[in-house]
């Protein structure tokens, strides 16, 4: 009798060791958890509203070696117009459609803003990439600096300050990645100006080299946000 209930209750405490596992949550593998992760970043530009995208307004600062000033000045830019989603390589240039074409680019999302003075202006783009490695290799090859090229085509919209902005006009171009967008950005003048040398005045440079990348980090940083790590729900078969 002895040896029967130790049998038996060893059969209970597996049955129920059993139970539990079926029923307490899971956990997914690090690979598990990663795959995950990506497709959550990777589906953002389809799931964000344009106007998360591209906020209706950017904070950014005029560097305080721009001022001989102690600390940089904050400034707002605002939003001139979005774009409709274009092929990418209609929306960017020669240059960068070789580089963006070559990594397998899906789409790219653009949109204008104006500083704070309706003096400048900057169109930055959201190029849609297979992968990290991808957006970070098409970055490389793109990161730029001075000069129009290779980069994101301007996107001018008629009856605003952006009307007249086009290629020709592009003063500055960046590139930078952020998970698997690659975000693209080029900037000019409200006047319609056609390319001066931005180095002959370091002013001018640091206003607009602050004005572009601040705009670009505004939109890069919600797309390339890591999400919480993912947790099993805990169902059978998870």
């Amino acid at each position: 009798m002895l040896l029967a209930l130790v049998v038996g209750t060893a059969g209970l405490a597996a049955s129920a060791a059993g139970v539990s596992a079926r029923l307490l949550p899971r956990r997914f593998t690090a690979q598990q958890q990663q795959q995950i992760v990506a497709w959550e970043m990777a589906r953002r530009w389809r799931t964000m509203p344009a106007g998360k995208i591209f906020p209706a307004s950017v904070a950014y600062q005029l560097p305080a070696g721009a001022l001989g000033a102690g600390s940089p000045l904050p400034l707002r830019a605002y939003r001139v117009g979005i774009s409709r989603p274009a092929n990418c390589t209609v929306a960017s240039d020669p240059v960068a459609a070789r580089v963006l074409s070559a990594d397998r680019c899906t789409a790219l999302l653009r949109a204008t803003y104006a500083d704070e003075t309706d003096s400048m202006l900057v169109t930055v783009g959201v190029a849609v990439m297979p992968g990290a490695n991808a957006a970070e290799a098409a970055a490389s090859q793109l990161a730029g600096g001075r000069g129009p090229q290779p980069g994101i085509r301007a996107a001018p919209f008629p009856s605003t300050l952006a009307r007249a902005f086009g290629d020709r006009q592009r003063q500055l171009s960046w590139a930078v990645s952020s998970g698997p967008y690659l975000i693209l950005s080029t900037a000019g003048y409200t006047d319609g100006r056609l390319r001066v040398q931005m180095s002959s005045d370091s002013y001018a440079d640091a206003e607009m080299t602050g004005f572009a990348t601040g705009v670009a980090d505004a939109v890069r940083a919600p797309l390339g946000a890591v999400p919480p790590s993912p947790q099993c729900p805990g169902a059978p078969g998870c």
